[in-house]
């Protein structure tokens, strides 16, 4: 349900995305609050896990480390893989419809806020294997 309203967001309030890898909670969504020109979330990744190489036709993403350490891959323009060390305060640009992925190489968790513009790109997860929908305040 659309709630207007929903300026501030917990991602406990929502209900997320479960996958092996981890899960996403969307916090801002034309699902969530009636956002248009982006969506966002807080990924949640274990340690070891994370997402395998995936893009987002014809949408851009930005990834904010907000804790834990990890692998970044990002494709150059070329397709040959770019990968980094990331951690808390890194921000990753990842180009329109470039692919990418992204691994948790650390003892704890690591947690990421992802923004998609335009929104909608976050959807297609739906039809992954592995998706189940997490009821709202609910763990893996």
């Amino acid at each position: 349900m659309t709630d207007k309203s929903k300026v501030f967001v917990y991602p406990k309030d929502v209900s997320a995305f479960g996958f092996e890898w981890g899960r996403l909670s969307l916090t801002v969504a034309p699902e969530v609050n009636a956002a248009t020109r982006f969506s966002g979330g807080v990924v949640d990744l274990p340690s070891g896990m994370g997402h395998t190489r995936h893009n987002h036709p014809g949408a851009e993403e930005i990834i904010f480390v907000i804790s834990g350490n990890g692998e970044q891959m990002v494709e150059d323009e070329k397709g040959n893989p770019v990968v980094e060390k990331v951690g808390p305060g890194c921000t990753i640009y990842v180009p329109e419809s470039r692919f990418h992925s992204t691994l948790n190489t650390g003892d704890g968790p690591m947690q990421l806020f992802v923004v998609y513009s335009p929104a909608g790109p976050e959807l297609v997860l739906r039809d992954l294997p592995d998706f189940r929908l997490l009821p709202p305040g609910g763990s893996h």
